[in-house]
């Protein structure tokens, strides 16, 4: 799918894919409820234990068509900043974990490519929030399928949320910008962040 195309989607459904060495995750649009509008738009590539973090995005399952890519810009860094650059290096934007606010709630600031912050991501539950990180210090406590919703805010202003299904044997979550009406959003800082609240929030 070309960059155009995927801006016209405001829903997405994102599931991760159980393999042994890399996480995968496949990326579907969504039209109403959980049907799906067309085919999947994007398949994630992360490695597990790297030391610094290079997560692709790629057209299809061939991984011959990169379309963005979240980079970290250290190998350890506690209030983490992630660079998301397009397949030419061109820099969309940076996501930016906020390490203070994330002992209670997980918080994340989205931000353009000269750091004028665009969306803050934040945990909406208090009490779920410290459930999950009670959970991550039990044993196989990864495996408790604890939901959780982001609420995406651009100022007062409610851009949408990011939804982790309950019960559900892999991960899946929806991404819902429907908030952003006149698409001002990037979607593949929507999508990127989505990613990131998964694969990157113990980082």
């Amino acid at each position: 799918m070309t960059d155009e195309a995927l801006q016209q989607h405001d829903r997405f459904l994102i599931e991760q894919l159980v393999r042994p060495v890399v996480n995968l995750y496949r990326i579907t649009p969504l039209a109403a409820g959980e049907t799906p509008a067309g085919g999947p738009v994007a398949f994630v590539r992360q490695k597990r234990m790297a030391f610094r973090e290079d997560i692709r995005f790629f057209a299809d399952e061939s991984e011959a068509n990169e379309l963005f890519r979240i980079k970290a810009r250290r190998v350890i860094d506690i209030g983490g900043r992630y660079d998301v650059h397009d397949a030419a290096g061109r820099p969309i934007g940076v996501l930016e974990h906020h390490f203070r606010k994330s002992l209670l709630r997980s918080t994340w600031r989205v931000l353009a490519p000269g750091d004028e912050e665009l969306a803050v991501a934040q945990e909406r539950n208090a009490v779920l929030a410290i459930a999950r990180r009670v959970v991550d210090f039990v044993p196989y406590g990864e495996w408790v399928p604890i939901p959780y919703d982001f609420v995406i805010r651009t100022g007062e202003r409610d851009l949408g949320h990011f939804t982790r299904k309950f019960l559900s044997v892999r991960d899946r979550y929806t991404l819902d910008l429907s908030g952003d009406q006149e698409g001002r959003f990037d979607r593949r800082l929507g999508i990127a962040l989505a990613i990131a609240l998964d694969a990157l929030q113990n980082r």
